[in-house]
């Protein structure tokens, strides 16, 4: 019975590993779960920027189908050359609605086109935080350009 009290009386100490022993596991909980979220951050944002080169692209293409859209009318009358902007409005909606993008038409100028193409891009891995979607702009222009607007003497 003294045996038993005296192991009561003094509590065996534990070694300084003992006491770190799983000190190591959450850390490399925490590690890990950064990593996961930094490489989603890194694979979803990389996405983005080829989602916006992809937009560009489309909305390039877009305001080039556009600016084919001639006044012929003006262009025989001597005034230059000129876009029918109704029509180069619609044949660049009309692209845009084929890839399944949608995107607005402006007119800066009666020889240049501007068109914007608004688009998501949808998420990889930042869905674990609740972010499914990021937007997507992409904005491209066509000027009417011509070395001659008038015919020449001679």
């Amino acid at each position: 019975m003294k045996r038993l009290r005296q192991r009561a009386r003094w509590p065996r100490r534990r070694s300084p590993e003992a006491r770190d022993k799983g000190a190591i596991s959450v850390l490399v909980a925490i590690s890990a779960a950064s990593l996961v979220v930094l490489v989603g951050v890194v694979l979803d944002f990389g996405g983005r920027l080829r989602a916006i080169e992809n937009a560009d692209a489309r909305a390039q293409e877009a305001a080039r189908f556009a600016g084919q859209q001639l006044d012929e009318k003006a262009l025989r009358d001597g005034l230059g050359y000129r876009l029918v902007q109704a029509t180069a409005r619609d044949a660049a909606l009309s692209y845009l609605q084929r890839l399944g993008l949608h995107g607005s038409v402006n007119f800066p100028d009666p020889q240049t086109v501007t068109v914007t193409v608004d688009t998501e891009y949808r998420t990889a891995l930042l869905g674990a935080v609740r972010i499914t979607t990021l937007s997507v702009h992409g904005h491209g222009k066509a000027t009417l350009l011509h070395g001659v607007t008038e015919a020449e003497n001679g």
